[in-house]
């Protein structure tokens, strides 16, 4: 039996999208200056915080562009002791596959699914927020074959809790060339999490675009702890210093290179309390600064932010207002990015 889907339409490869929409040399050589200090940061040659911030979900590009701008000139006051590389997520896993799935598939998240408009709309406002403010930003591989779109605009890239079981997005992300994290499973297990990443880190031959591809390893790949579920759907916390410490010791069996911990402090460390962030964060911090082996471990925190507090569901009509999961608002944000420098 053939397949049963129907084939709407054959849309542009990423070479030919950044063609028609090219990344200015300014923006390129912005790329690699942040590329270059973020490599110093997980190789540990400089010892600033890097902070992963931004709403769960960037929805729209007005709100989202503002939150940015705002953030730029809180970087400014920062930038001696944090590193901020914005989250712009595009692309949004659902638990079950259904409701929106991001800017990827609906620029406008009240109007329906549109591909073609969806993989343009992701570009422009990544380009828009390096040309508007000098960053570069994270943004999350759910779809491997996607990433390419934004491989010349993308200085970080994040794997979520279900993917990074996923035998393709650890060979792929042996060969894109920034920054990786892998986050541990829903279930917790930390075996899969490092296991993920000595896959990512090592070189491998696999097809890719309808190509048979060679990888250089990525050395930047790393842990991202966000909690675990358990079988009743209790949330429990894995940033503990007795965690960290558990994985610096599995590090060290698995003869990774370069190991580096990044704190989500929400999802299933917060159970989802936005404002649980900010002890979290703290928690994190104090660990560090109790055992040196913590502070050179751990290389910063994801955080999810927004202009608003909370969320609402899609149409809820209230401006730079998660509309998946709950984030801090910009008052919440602000305070947090300036203690974080001063007790960094």
């Amino acid at each position: 039996m053939e397949m049963q889907m129907d084939f709407i339409r054959q849309l542009p490869t990423p070479a030919e999208l950044k063609e028609e929409f090219p990344v200015s040399e300014r923006v390129t050589a912005i790329k690699e200056e942040r590329d270059a200090e973020l490599a110093d940061i997980f190789e540990g040659r400089s010892d600033k915080l890097c902070l992963l911030i931004g709403p769960c979900s960037a929805d729209r590009e007005d709100a989202v562009l503002e939150y940015m701008v705002r953030l730029a000139g809180l970087y400014e006051k920062v930038k001696d002791k944090v590193f901020i590389v914005p989250r712009v997520y595009t692309n949004k896993p659902r638990t079950v596959g259904l409701g929106y799935k991001g800017m990827l598939h609906q620029p406008d998240p009240e109007k329906g699914e549109d591909m073609l408009e969806g993989i343009i709309a992701i570009r422009q406002l990544h380009a828009d927020i390096a040309n508007e403010t000098g960053f570069t930003c994270a943004d999350e591989m759910l779809y491997p074959a996607n990433h390419r779109y934004l491989s010349d605009l993308l200085s970080y890239v994040a794997i979520g809790a279900r993917s990074s079981e996923d035998q393709e997005h650890r060979i792929v992300a042996s060969g894109i060339g920034v920054p990786c994290g892998l986050k541990n499973p829903t279930s917790g297990d930390l075996s899969v999490m490092i296991n993920s990443i000595v896959a990512a880190q090592n070189r491998h031959k696999f097809l890719y675009r309808g190509w048979e591809v060679q990888s250089q390893g990525n050395p930047h790949a790393h842990a991202i702890l966000r909690g675990r579920v358990d079988k009743f759907g209790h949330n429990h916390p894995n940033y503990y210093y007795e965690d960290l410490l558990t994985v610096g010791r599995l590090y060290e069996e698995s003869g990774a290179v370069n190991p580096a911990i990044i704190v989500d402090t929400n999802h299933a460390n917060s159970g989802k309390q936005y404002n649980e962030q900010i002890r979290i964060a703290k928690d994190v911090l104090h660990s560090a600064r109790y055992d040196s082996a913590v502070r050179d471990l751990v290389k910063g925190f994801m955080v999810e932010s927004y202009l608003v507090d909370g969320s609402q569901p899609v149409g809820g009509g209230v401006y730079g207002q998660s509309i998946t999961d709950p984030c801090l608002g910009w008052e919440k944000t602000e305070r947090l990015v300036l203690d974080l420098a001063e007790q960094w």
